[in-house]
C-alpha cells in the first residue's frame, strides 16, 4: 500500500471509529462531531473544546441538514482543511 493509500484508509478509519453507534457506522451524530474535533483536530481547528464553537462547525458541516454528518459531508471538510494548510504553507 502506498503512503497516500494509507493516508486515505486512515481518513476512513477515524471517520468509522468515532461513528460508534451500533448499526450506524456510516454517520456521525453531533455528540460524535463534539469528541472527532478536539481528539484528532487539536492543532488545525481553534476552539475545539468550546461546545457553540463546534456547535457551528456541526451546522456548517451538516448541508443536508439531517442532524447527522454522513461521510461525503466529512471528506468535504476534510478537503478545505487541506486547502487551507496548503494556503498556509504558501504563506510563510
Amino acid at each position: 500500500m502506498t503512503k497516500m493509500e494509507e493516508h486515505l484508509e486512515g481518513l476512513l478509519n477515524i471517520f468509522h471509529q468515532h461513528s460508534v453507534r451500533l448499526g450506524h457506522v456510516d454517520t456521525l451524530t453531533k455528540g460524535e462531531m463534539r469528541q472527532l474535533i478536539p481528539k484528532e483536530l487539536p492543532n488545525t481547528l481553534k476552539n475545539t473544546k468550546n461546545p457553540s464553537a463546534n456547535d457551528k462547525i456541526f451546522q456548517e458541516l451538516d448541508t443536508d441538514r439531517d442532524g447527522q454528518i454522513d461521510f461525503r459531508e466529512f471528506i468535504a471538510v476534510v478537503a478545505r482543511l487541506m486547502v487551507n494548510a496548503h494556503d498556509s504553507i504558501h504563506k510563510e
